[in-house]
């Protein structure tokens, strides 16, 4: 069998196996570097969203009406899909340790250290619990999504639980998004720092560690973030295997096995990793 994870930018990505279409966070429409328009997105068996904020929630809304897909998601971001008219039997409210199935896929929430709020309609403030998200899209592939997170202790229980093998890796943030934000003072480090990250990845015992959560690495320091993350990767690494990579949004990567093959385009290959 083959999986292959197609990366949309910032953290969405389509996780695609012979058996399971798993879409998370899916941010396109208001994306300044949108690989494709979200009405292109084949229908998924699921959508996960990880949280609230704009640059995941991304077109949750309108792909689960367009698609009747369902969704796995935290309470906030079910009152912002009730709020959109998605069918309150096509949402799956959960949260950390609550296992679902849901279109066919299990889908197993993990604890998260970060924040979700979002506004409604009526100018109400909602918040809920952040996640992370464990799926396995064939036998001995175990994707951890971390959504947003900072580093926590307790990766290592994840790792010791439930043995994820791929992790996509919050290192940088987009330089386009934190433009439009309207906040005292500067941000200084995303979610993790790019060590952080790596740190993360060995925390997690993961065989590939990809980096994630930005949207244009012709940025200089979305790159240099980048490029710290796949530095600091065998830096941290105990077992001496670990795999660090990166992708260009709208890439899609092959999962085969051990070997990792990059797709840049329809006839074009490349290998991207340290």
């Amino acid at each position: 069998m083959t999986t292959k994870i197609h990366f949309l930018g910032m953290a969405g990505y389509e996780i695609i196996s012979d058996r399971h279409r798993i879409l998370i966070d899916p941010f396109l429409g208001d994306s300044p570097h949108a690989p494709m328009r979200h009405e292109e997105l084949e229908r998924p068996d699921v959508i996960l969203v990880t949280h609230a904020a704009y640059d995941h929630l991304g077109d949750t809304a309108a792909i689960a009406a367009r698609a009747g897909a369902p969704v796995v998601c935290g309470g906030d971001v079910k009152a912002v899909l009730l709020e959109a008219g998605i069918p309150e039997a096509q949402i799956h409210p959960t949260v950390w340790g609550i296992v679902v199935e849901v279109g066919g896929v299990i889908v197993r929430p993990v604890e998260s250290h970060h924040w979700s709020q979002t506004r409604l309609k009526n100018g109400q403030y909602v918040s809920g619990v952040p996640m992370g998200f464990i799926v396995e899209p064939e036998p001995g592939v175990r994707i951890y999504h971390c959504g947003d997170t900072a580093i926590f202790g307790d990766m290592k229980l994840i790792a010791q639980l439930y043995k994820p093998t791929v992790g996509l890796m919050g290192c940088a943030n987009s330089q386009a998004l934190l433009a439009r934000a309207n906040f005292a003072g500067k941000l200084l480090t995303g979610e993790m720092s790019p060590y952080e990250a790596a740190l993360a990845s060995e925390f997690l015992g993961l065989k590939l560690a990809i980096a994630s959560h930005y949207l244009d690495l012709t940025n200089e320091t979305e790159r240099g973030e980048v490029e710290q993350f796949l530095a600091a990767v065998p830096e941290c690494d105990t077992t001496g295997a670990r795999q660090a990579m990166y992708m260009e949004v709208g890439e899609t990567i092959e999962l085969n096995g051990d070997s990792v093959l990059v797709r840049r385009g329809v006839d074009r290959d490349a290998a991207h990793g340290v």
